[in-house]
Protein backbone atom coordinates (compact mmCIF):
# COMPACT_ATOMS: atom_id res chain seq x y z
CA UNK A 1 0.00 0.00 0.00
CA UNK A 2 1.26 3.35 -0.72
CA UNK A 3 2.35 4.97 2.13
CA UNK A 4 3.38 9.00 3.06
CA UNK A 5 5.32 9.82 5.66
CA UNK A 6 3.95 13.35 6.41
CA UNK A 7 6.27 14.47 9.07
CA UNK A 8 9.65 12.40 9.34
CA UNK A 9 9.91 11.72 5.44
CA UNK A 10 8.43 14.34 3.90
CA UNK A 11 11.02 16.35 6.04
CA UNK A 12 13.15 13.13 4.07
CA UNK A 13 15.49 12.97 6.72
CA UNK A 14 17.10 11.01 4.62
CA UNK A 15 17.95 14.78 3.03
CA UNK A 16 18.00 16.67 6.19
CA UNK A 17 19.81 14.63 9.22
CA UNK A 18 21.65 12.02 6.88
CA UNK A 19 23.87 15.14 6.20
CA UNK A 20 24.71 16.81 9.53
CA UNK A 21 27.44 16.31 11.97
CA UNK A 22 30.03 14.13 11.82
CA UNK A 23 30.84 10.96 12.35
CA UNK A 24 31.99 8.96 15.60
CA UNK A 25 35.42 7.15 15.96
CA UNK A 26 34.12 4.24 17.95
CA UNK A 27 30.78 2.81 19.10
CA UNK A 28 31.50 1.30 22.02
CA UNK A 29 29.09 2.85 24.46
CA UNK A 30 26.63 0.16 22.84
CA UNK A 31 27.55 -1.96 25.42
CA UNK A 32 26.87 0.20 28.53
CA UNK A 33 23.05 0.54 27.25
CA UNK A 34 21.01 -1.01 30.17
CA UNK A 35 18.16 -3.81 29.37
CA UNK A 36 14.91 -2.63 28.91
CA UNK A 37 12.53 -4.08 32.04
CA UNK A 38 9.87 -5.16 30.00
CA UNK A 39 9.85 -5.87 26.22
CA UNK A 40 5.82 -7.05 25.51
CA UNK A 41 2.56 -6.18 27.14
CA UNK A 42 2.54 -8.94 29.70
CA UNK A 43 5.16 -10.17 32.45
CA UNK A 44 7.25 -12.79 31.20
CA UNK A 45 9.97 -14.44 33.11
CA UNK A 46 13.45 -13.73 32.27
CA UNK A 47 14.43 -16.71 29.98
CA UNK A 48 18.00 -18.01 30.55
CA UNK A 49 20.89 -16.39 28.79
CA UNK A 50 22.40 -19.09 26.50
CA UNK A 51 26.11 -19.06 27.39
CA UNK A 52 29.24 -19.41 25.47
CA UNK A 53 31.99 -21.87 26.27
CA UNK A 54 34.18 -18.99 27.38
CA UNK A 55 31.41 -18.03 29.79
CA UNK A 56 30.36 -15.44 27.76
CA UNK A 57 27.45 -14.96 26.32
CA UNK A 58 26.42 -16.77 22.61
CA UNK A 59 24.70 -14.97 19.94
CA UNK A 60 23.49 -16.52 16.71
CA UNK A 61 23.42 -14.66 13.71
CA UNK A 62 21.74 -16.03 10.56
CA UNK A 63 22.96 -13.42 7.78
CA UNK A 64 21.45 -12.63 4.33
CA UNK A 65 25.10 -11.89 2.66
CA UNK A 66 28.09 -14.09 1.40
CA UNK A 67 30.85 -13.82 3.67
CA UNK A 68 32.68 -12.73 0.58
CA UNK A 69 30.39 -9.59 -0.06
CA UNK A 70 32.47 -6.75 1.15
CA UNK A 71 29.02 -6.41 3.07
CA UNK A 72 29.47 -9.85 4.99
CA UNK A 73 33.16 -8.58 5.51
CA UNK A 74 31.87 -5.54 6.79
CA UNK A 75 29.99 -6.77 9.46
CA UNK A 76 32.83 -9.56 10.02
CA UNK A 77 34.19 -6.54 11.05
CA UNK A 78 32.28 -5.17 13.58
CA UNK A 79 31.41 -8.40 14.93
CA UNK A 80 35.41 -8.91 15.70
CA UNK A 81 34.83 -5.89 17.90
CA UNK A 82 32.29 -7.02 19.44
CA UNK A 83 33.67 -9.92 20.89
CA UNK A 84 36.77 -8.17 21.81
CA UNK A 85 34.73 -5.33 23.71
CA UNK A 86 32.29 -7.71 25.27
CA UNK A 87 33.42 -10.83 25.82
CA UNK A 88 30.75 -12.53 24.39
CA UNK A 89 30.54 -14.46 21.32
CA UNK A 90 28.70 -14.53 17.85
CA UNK A 91 27.81 -17.35 15.86
CA UNK A 92 27.24 -16.09 12.60
CA UNK A 93 26.56 -18.15 9.42
CA UNK A 94 26.61 -16.39 5.94
CA UNK A 95 23.28 -17.91 4.00
CA UNK A 96 23.24 -15.39 0.98
CA UNK A 97 19.87 -14.43 -0.30
CA UNK A 98 18.85 -17.77 -1.68
CA UNK A 99 20.08 -19.29 1.73
CA UNK A 100 17.92 -17.08 4.10
CA UNK A 101 14.57 -16.62 1.22
CA UNK A 102 14.63 -21.02 1.17
CA UNK A 103 16.10 -21.64 4.43
CA UNK A 104 15.33 -18.84 7.62
CA UNK A 105 11.25 -20.07 7.29
CA UNK A 106 11.87 -23.39 7.91
CA UNK A 107 14.81 -23.11 10.28
CA UNK A 108 12.12 -20.77 12.64
CA UNK A 109 9.58 -23.18 12.16
CA UNK A 110 11.78 -25.60 13.67
CA UNK A 111 12.59 -24.13 16.56
CA UNK A 112 16.02 -23.57 15.57
CA UNK A 113 18.58 -21.20 17.46
CA UNK A 114 18.16 -18.06 15.79
CA UNK A 115 18.80 -14.62 17.78
CA UNK A 116 19.48 -12.65 14.70
CA UNK A 117 18.59 -12.32 11.39
CA UNK A 118 18.65 -9.86 8.20
CA UNK A 119 17.18 -8.93 4.94
CA UNK A 120 15.05 -6.71 3.29
CA UNK A 121 12.35 -4.69 5.32
CA UNK A 122 9.44 -6.02 3.99
CA UNK A 123 10.18 -9.32 3.34
CA UNK A 124 11.28 -9.21 7.21
CA UNK A 125 8.07 -7.86 8.37
CA UNK A 126 5.84 -9.48 6.48
CA UNK A 127 7.18 -13.09 5.68
CA UNK A 128 8.45 -13.67 8.59
CA UNK A 129 6.55 -11.18 11.29
CA UNK A 130 5.53 -13.27 13.73
CA UNK A 131 8.21 -14.13 14.92
CA UNK A 132 10.04 -10.48 15.69
CA UNK A 133 10.91 -8.92 19.13
CA UNK A 134 9.47 -5.54 19.25
CA UNK A 135 12.20 -3.30 19.82
CA UNK A 136 10.64 -0.34 21.06
CA UNK A 137 12.28 -0.78 24.31
CA UNK A 138 15.50 -1.05 23.58
CA UNK A 139 15.71 1.43 20.87
CA UNK A 140 13.97 4.18 23.71
CA UNK A 141 16.81 3.13 26.11
CA UNK A 142 19.74 3.55 23.74
CA UNK A 143 18.22 6.59 22.02
CA UNK A 144 19.05 4.74 18.90
CA UNK A 145 16.35 6.98 16.63
CA UNK A 146 18.65 10.10 17.67
CA UNK A 147 20.97 9.41 14.73
CA UNK A 148 19.18 6.81 12.42
CA UNK A 149 17.21 8.35 9.52
CA UNK A 150 14.02 8.77 10.71
CA UNK A 151 11.75 8.14 7.93
CA UNK A 152 13.40 4.51 7.27
CA UNK A 153 12.45 4.33 11.27
CA UNK A 154 9.18 5.28 10.58
CA UNK A 155 9.13 3.00 7.38
CA UNK A 156 9.74 -0.18 9.95
CA UNK A 157 7.11 0.82 12.24
CA UNK A 158 4.79 1.35 9.17
CA UNK A 159 5.44 -2.22 8.34
CA UNK A 160 5.96 -3.80 11.49
CA UNK A 161 1.96 -2.76 12.29
CA UNK A 162 2.76 0.38 14.33
CA UNK A 163 5.80 -0.43 16.73
CA UNK A 164 9.26 -1.13 15.70
CA UNK A 165 10.16 -5.03 14.80
CA UNK A 166 13.26 -4.09 12.77
CA UNK A 167 16.51 -1.92 12.40
CA UNK A 168 17.24 -0.71 8.98
CA UNK A 169 20.54 -0.57 7.89
CA UNK A 170 21.90 -0.56 3.93
CA UNK A 171 19.32 2.16 3.19
CA UNK A 172 17.97 2.21 -0.71
CA UNK A 173 16.07 3.47 -3.35
CA UNK A 174 14.94 1.67 -6.63
CA UNK A 175 14.83 3.98 -9.65
CA UNK A 176 16.07 4.33 -13.14
CA UNK A 177 20.12 3.95 -13.04
CA UNK A 178 21.57 4.85 -16.51
CA UNK A 179 24.93 5.50 -17.88
CA UNK A 180 26.20 9.27 -18.27
CA UNK A 181 28.53 8.57 -20.74
CA UNK A 182 26.37 7.35 -23.00
CA UNK A 183 23.66 10.35 -22.20
CA UNK A 184 26.31 12.55 -22.87
CA UNK A 185 26.89 10.78 -26.38
CA UNK A 186 22.96 11.03 -27.53
CA UNK A 187 23.11 15.01 -26.41
CA UNK A 188 20.33 14.47 -23.47
CA UNK A 189 20.86 17.06 -20.94
CA UNK A 190 18.02 16.56 -18.39
CA UNK A 191 16.55 13.41 -17.47
CA UNK A 192 13.39 12.54 -18.22
CA UNK A 193 10.26 13.44 -15.69
CA UNK A 194 7.47 12.52 -17.65
CA UNK A 195 6.55 9.88 -19.97
CA UNK A 196 6.45 12.41 -22.89
CA UNK A 197 10.44 13.25 -21.59
CA UNK A 198 11.01 9.17 -21.24
CA UNK A 199 10.10 8.59 -24.94
CA UNK A 200 11.84 11.18 -26.19
CA UNK A 201 15.06 10.54 -24.37
CA UNK A 202 14.62 6.61 -25.60
CA UNK A 203 14.31 8.16 -29.25
CA UNK A 204 17.25 10.34 -28.94
CA UNK A 205 19.79 7.08 -27.67
CA UNK A 206 17.93 4.86 -30.36
CA UNK A 207 18.97 7.17 -33.22
CA UNK A 208 22.74 7.72 -31.58
CA UNK A 209 22.71 4.01 -31.79
CA UNK A 210 22.81 3.10 -28.06
CA UNK A 211 20.29 0.57 -26.81
CA UNK A 212 18.33 2.39 -24.48
CA UNK A 213 17.14 0.12 -21.83
CA UNK A 214 18.05 -3.39 -20.69
CA UNK A 215 16.32 -5.34 -18.04
CA UNK A 216 15.98 -9.17 -16.99
CA UNK A 217 14.05 -11.94 -14.95
CA UNK A 218 14.79 -10.57 -11.77
CA UNK A 219 13.25 -6.78 -11.93
CA UNK A 220 10.79 -7.02 -14.89
CA UNK A 221 7.95 -6.93 -12.75
CA UNK A 222 9.60 -3.73 -11.03
CA UNK A 223 8.67 -1.79 -14.18
CA UNK A 224 4.83 -3.16 -14.90
CA UNK A 225 4.28 -2.47 -10.95
CA UNK A 226 5.45 0.96 -10.98
CA UNK A 227 3.90 2.07 -14.29
CA UNK A 228 0.95 0.28 -12.86
CA UNK A 229 0.88 2.33 -9.52
CA UNK A 230 1.75 5.84 -10.79
CA UNK A 231 -1.53 5.15 -13.10
CA UNK A 232 -3.71 3.97 -10.01
CA UNK A 233 -1.61 3.68 -7.05
CA UNK A 234 -0.11 0.68 -4.81
CA UNK A 235 -3.50 0.01 -3.35
CA UNK A 236 -5.34 -0.63 -6.43
CA UNK A 237 -2.11 -2.46 -7.80
CA UNK A 238 -2.54 -5.02 -5.17
CA UNK A 239 -6.38 -5.56 -5.48
CA UNK A 240 -5.83 -6.21 -9.29
CA UNK A 241 -2.95 -8.77 -8.74
CA UNK A 242 -5.01 -10.52 -5.58
CA UNK A 243 -8.72 -10.55 -7.28
CA UNK A 244 -7.48 -11.00 -10.87
CA UNK A 245 -8.99 -7.53 -11.93
CA UNK A 246 -6.77 -7.49 -15.12
CA UNK A 247 -9.46 -7.22 -17.91
CA UNK A 248 -11.85 -5.05 -15.61
CA UNK A 249 -9.19 -2.43 -14.77
CA UNK A 250 -8.40 0.02 -17.74
CA UNK A 251 -5.21 1.11 -16.72
CA UNK A 252 -3.80 -2.56 -17.38
CA UNK A 253 -4.54 -2.07 -20.98
CA UNK A 254 -2.86 1.41 -20.92
CA UNK A 255 0.46 0.42 -19.34
CA UNK A 256 0.78 -2.90 -21.09
CA UNK A 257 0.30 -0.36 -24.73
CA UNK A 258 2.95 1.83 -23.40
CA UNK A 259 5.15 -1.23 -23.19
CA UNK A 260 4.30 -2.32 -26.33
CA UNK A 261 4.92 0.56 -27.56
CA UNK A 262 8.17 0.96 -26.13
CA UNK A 263 9.50 -2.48 -27.87
CA UNK A 264 8.03 -1.74 -31.34
CA UNK A 265 10.16 1.66 -30.98
CA UNK A 266 13.16 -0.65 -30.38
CA UNK A 267 13.27 0.78 -27.06
CA UNK A 268 14.32 -2.34 -25.35
CA UNK A 269 17.36 -4.68 -25.89
CA UNK A 270 17.20 -7.42 -28.25
CA UNK A 271 17.90 -10.22 -25.14
CA UNK A 272 14.75 -8.03 -23.11
CA UNK A 273 12.78 -11.52 -22.83
CA UNK A 274 15.53 -14.01 -22.00
CA UNK A 275 17.53 -12.24 -19.92
CA UNK A 276 18.15 -13.87 -16.73
CA UNK A 277 19.66 -11.81 -13.81
CA UNK A 278 22.50 -10.64 -13.83
CA UNK A 279 22.68 -11.14 -17.75
CA UNK A 280 21.11 -7.17 -17.99
CA UNK A 281 23.06 -5.38 -15.63
CA UNK A 282 26.45 -7.67 -16.59
CA UNK A 283 26.78 -7.79 -20.30
CA UNK A 284 24.65 -5.03 -21.12
CA UNK A 285 24.50 -1.86 -18.81
CA UNK A 286 28.05 -2.13 -17.34
CA UNK A 287 29.77 -2.93 -20.46
CA UNK A 288 27.92 0.24 -22.30
CA UNK A 289 26.10 -1.21 -24.47
CA UNK A 290 22.61 -0.23 -23.20
CA UNK A 291 21.78 2.67 -21.43
CA UNK A 292 19.02 2.28 -18.68
CA UNK A 293 17.87 -0.16 -16.46
CA UNK A 294 15.07 0.10 -13.30
CA UNK A 295 16.95 -1.35 -10.24
CA UNK A 296 18.37 -0.48 -6.93
CA UNK A 297 20.95 1.48 -5.60
CA UNK A 298 23.04 -1.40 -4.84
CA UNK A 299 23.71 -1.72 -8.73
CA UNK A 300 26.67 0.36 -9.03
CA UNK A 301 28.61 -1.51 -5.87
CA UNK A 302 27.27 -5.52 -8.09
CA UNK A 303 28.78 -4.05 -11.52
CA UNK A 304 31.92 -2.84 -10.05
CA UNK A 305 34.24 -4.89 -11.31
CA UNK A 306 33.38 -4.74 -14.73
CA UNK A 307 32.52 -0.78 -14.56
CA UNK A 308 35.65 0.13 -12.18
CA UNK A 309 35.34 3.76 -9.86
CA UNK A 310 34.83 5.96 -13.36
CA UNK A 311 32.03 4.75 -14.74
CA UNK A 312 29.65 7.89 -14.41
CA UNK A 313 26.23 6.83 -12.47
CA UNK A 314 23.09 8.89 -12.98
CA UNK A 315 19.93 8.29 -12.04
CA UNK A 316 16.30 9.90 -12.07
CA UNK A 317 12.55 8.58 -10.88
CA UNK A 318 10.45 6.67 -12.74
CA UNK A 319 8.78 9.13 -15.07
CA UNK A 320 5.48 10.47 -14.03
CA UNK A 321 2.37 8.94 -16.75
CA UNK A 322 -0.22 11.12 -18.21
CA UNK A 323 -3.22 11.34 -15.42
CA UNK A 324 -1.26 9.49 -12.98
CA UNK A 325 -2.12 9.56 -8.79
CA UNK A 326 1.81 9.59 -7.98
CA UNK A 327 4.67 11.06 -10.02
CA UNK A 328 8.20 11.13 -9.26
CA UNK A 329 8.03 11.53 -5.31
CA UNK A 330 6.73 7.78 -5.37
CA UNK A 331 9.05 4.99 -5.19
CA UNK A 332 10.15 2.12 -3.51
CA UNK A 333 12.78 2.70 -1.01
CA UNK A 334 13.69 0.95 2.31
CA UNK A 335 16.51 -0.55 3.65
CA UNK A 336 17.89 -3.92 4.92
CA UNK A 337 16.87 -4.50 8.11
CA UNK A 338 18.39 -6.18 11.27
CA UNK A 339 15.36 -8.36 13.64
CA UNK A 340 15.79 -10.39 16.78
CA UNK A 341 13.67 -13.56 17.20
CA UNK A 342 11.12 -12.88 19.74
CA UNK A 343 12.28 -16.45 21.57
CA UNK A 344 15.66 -14.96 21.46
CA UNK A 345 17.34 -15.95 25.43
CA UNK A 346 20.24 -13.26 24.67
CA UNK A 347 17.87 -10.25 22.91
CA UNK A 348 20.11 -7.31 24.66
CA UNK A 349 23.28 -9.02 23.34
CA UNK A 350 21.53 -9.22 20.13
CA UNK A 351 20.13 -5.54 19.55
CA UNK A 352 23.82 -4.33 20.77
CA UNK A 353 25.50 -6.33 17.95
CA UNK A 354 22.45 -4.41 15.57
CA UNK A 355 24.04 -1.16 16.83
CA UNK A 356 27.29 -1.70 16.37
CA UNK A 357 26.66 -2.68 12.79
CA UNK A 358 24.68 0.36 12.17
CA UNK A 359 26.06 3.02 14.23
CA UNK A 360 29.72 4.93 13.87
CA UNK A 361 32.64 3.40 12.72
CA UNK A 362 31.21 0.25 11.22
CA UNK A 363 28.43 1.61 9.16
CA UNK A 364 30.97 3.74 7.92
CA UNK A 365 32.72 0.97 7.06
CA UNK A 366 29.99 -0.76 5.57
CA UNK A 367 29.00 2.09 3.24
CA UNK A 368 32.42 2.71 1.60
CA UNK A 369 33.27 -1.08 1.10
CA UNK A 370 29.42 -1.61 -0.39
CA UNK A 371 29.45 1.11 -2.50
CA UNK A 372 26.03 2.05 0.13
CA UNK A 373 24.16 4.64 1.74
CA UNK A 374 24.93 4.84 5.34
CA UNK A 375 22.54 4.49 7.69
CA UNK A 376 23.83 6.84 10.72
CA UNK A 377 22.70 9.98 10.35
CA UNK A 378 26.53 11.39 11.84
CA UNK A 379 27.89 9.60 8.86
CA UNK A 380 27.65 12.35 6.01
CA UNK A 381 30.05 11.44 3.48
CA UNK A 382 28.36 8.99 0.57
CA UNK A 383 30.12 7.17 -1.80
CA UNK A 384 31.18 9.78 -4.95
CA UNK A 385 29.31 6.28 -7.32
CA UNK A 386 25.65 7.44 -5.46
CA UNK A 387 25.93 10.74 -5.60
CA UNK A 388 23.34 11.01 -8.34
CA UNK A 389 20.88 9.18 -5.89
CA UNK A 390 21.12 11.92 -3.19
CA UNK A 391 18.69 14.23 -4.75
CA UNK A 392 16.26 11.34 -6.17
CA UNK A 393 16.03 10.02 -2.05
CA UNK A 394 15.85 13.44 -1.26
CA UNK A 395 12.34 14.17 -3.11
CA UNK A 396 10.51 11.37 -2.00
CA UNK A 397 7.47 11.48 -0.30
CA UNK A 398 5.95 8.68 -0.95
CA UNK A 399 6.88 5.06 -0.56
CA UNK A 400 5.68 1.74 -2.62
CA UNK A 401 6.78 -1.40 -1.35
CA UNK A 402 8.80 -4.12 -3.34
CA UNK A 403 7.39 -3.46 -7.05
CA UNK A 404 4.91 -1.56 -6.39
CA UNK A 405 2.39 -4.08 -5.15
CA UNK A 406 2.65 -5.80 -8.45
CA UNK A 407 4.37 -9.13 -6.34
CA UNK A 408 1.53 -9.43 -3.85
CA UNK A 409 0.17 -12.87 -5.05
CA UNK A 410 2.98 -15.32 -5.08
CA UNK A 411 0.76 -17.59 -7.10
CA UNK A 412 0.61 -14.53 -9.77
CA UNK A 413 4.13 -13.43 -9.90
CA UNK A 414 6.05 -16.23 -12.26
CA UNK A 415 3.30 -15.48 -14.39
CA UNK A 416 3.24 -12.07 -14.66
CA UNK A 417 7.06 -12.36 -14.85
CA UNK A 418 6.84 -14.58 -18.08
CA UNK A 419 4.20 -12.50 -19.73
CA UNK A 420 5.54 -9.47 -19.46
CA UNK A 421 9.47 -10.48 -20.33
CA UNK A 422 7.11 -11.24 -23.51
CA UNK A 423 5.25 -8.15 -23.89
CA UNK A 424 9.03 -5.96 -23.39
CA UNK A 425 10.23 -8.80 -26.01
CA UNK A 426 7.43 -7.71 -28.48
CA UNK A 427 6.70 -11.34 -28.44
CA UNK A 428 2.78 -10.76 -27.31
CA UNK A 429 0.65 -7.82 -28.01
CA UNK A 430 -0.69 -5.81 -24.97
CA UNK A 431 -4.28 -7.24 -25.73
CA UNK A 432 -2.25 -10.80 -25.35
CA UNK A 433 -0.87 -9.55 -22.09
CA UNK A 434 -3.68 -8.56 -20.30
CA UNK A 435 -5.89 -11.89 -21.65
CA UNK A 436 -3.66 -14.17 -20.17
CA UNK A 437 -3.20 -12.35 -17.08
CA UNK A 438 -7.00 -12.69 -17.09
CA UNK A 439 -7.01 -16.66 -17.65
CA UNK A 440 -4.04 -17.39 -15.33
CA UNK A 441 -5.94 -15.56 -12.66
CA UNK A 442 -9.41 -17.57 -12.76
Amino acid sequence: MKKKWISSLMCMSLAASLFTGCAPTSTSNTTDTPAPSDTSTTTKEEPKKEESTDGGKKIVYWSMWEATEAQGQSIQAAIDQYQKDTGNTVEVQFKGRTGIREGLQAALDAGTTIDLFDEDIDRVNSTWGKYLLDLESYAAASDYDATAVSGLMSACREVGGGTLKSIPYQPNVFAFFYNKDLFDQAGITDVPKTWDEFLATCEKLKVAGITPITCDDAYITCMIGYHLARTVGEERVTQIVNEGLWAEEPAVLEAAKAYEALASKGYFSEYVASNVWPAGQNTELALGEAAMYLNGSWLPNEVLGTTGPDFRWGCFSYPAVPNGVTGVEAANFGAQVFAVNKDSKVPQEAFDLITYITKGQFDAELSANSTGIPADTTNTKWPDLLADVKPVLDSLTTRYTWAAGVEANNNMTPIIKENFLKLCGGQITAEQFVDNMEKASK
